[in-house]
């Protein structure tokens, strides 16, 4: 008897468990309560508005072995910014057969028949000095090593240099930039 009126009353409490009354309202994002007052709004993402452009110029004794690039008006720069330049040192064919440029961080440098060549770089936020050191006669060079040289230079703001950012690569500091290779603008200079 005891365990039939424990099977009854299993029965009765699984009966009553089961019945469905009257839904509650909705809960808030899967939460049960009510929206709170908002917050203060916080200050405003970064903008980065970093800018890529290309320069070709060459390296002459009048010139003292140097390429001098003053910034644009419609190019602002800041003493906090960082300037890259890079040099175009090479192209190769893809498999579509487009060419590709391959583009070198600098400072580089050149084991050559002559001795060290180095290009290197200096920069203000109003300028771009790129130039050639050596521990030879740079008269000496051929034309290959100073006439029609490229250069990339992407001014990257300081604010965007803060993660993990391949500087030596260009494509991912322009991928960064939100610049595409369309968009670059290409100077000759005299």
């Amino acid at each position: 008897m005891k365990k039939l009126n424990l099977f009854l009353g299993a029965l009765v409490a699984i009966f009553f468990i089961s019945c469905e009354g009257p839904q509650g309202p909705a809960g808030y994002d899967g939460y049960d309560g009510f929206d709170g007052i908002d917050g203060a709004n916080g200050q405003d993402g970064i903008n980065i508005l970093g800018k890529v452009m290309d320069i070709e110029g060459s390296f002459t004794l009048e010139n003292d072995y140097a390429i001098f690039y003053e910034f644009p008006q419609n190019v602002e720069v800041f003493e906090t910014d960082v300037v890259l330049v890079y040099l175009l040192w090479d192209e190769t064919v893809d498999g579509n057969g487009d060419l590709v440029d391959i583009w070198r961080l600098m400072p580089q440098t050149r084991i050559i028949d002559q001795g060290l060549l180095q290009y290197n770089f200096d920069y203000t936020f109003f300028d771009v000095n790129i130039f050639l050191e050596s521990d030879f006669d740079l008269s000496t060079l051929p034309a290959g090593d100073t006439d029609n040289q490229v250069f990339r230079i992407a001014v990257l703001p300081a604010e965007s240099t803060t993660g993990k950012l391949d500087t030596s690569d260009i494509n991912s500091v322009m991928a960064h930039l939100g610049v595409k290779e369309e968009n670059i603008q290409k100077i000759k200079l005299d």
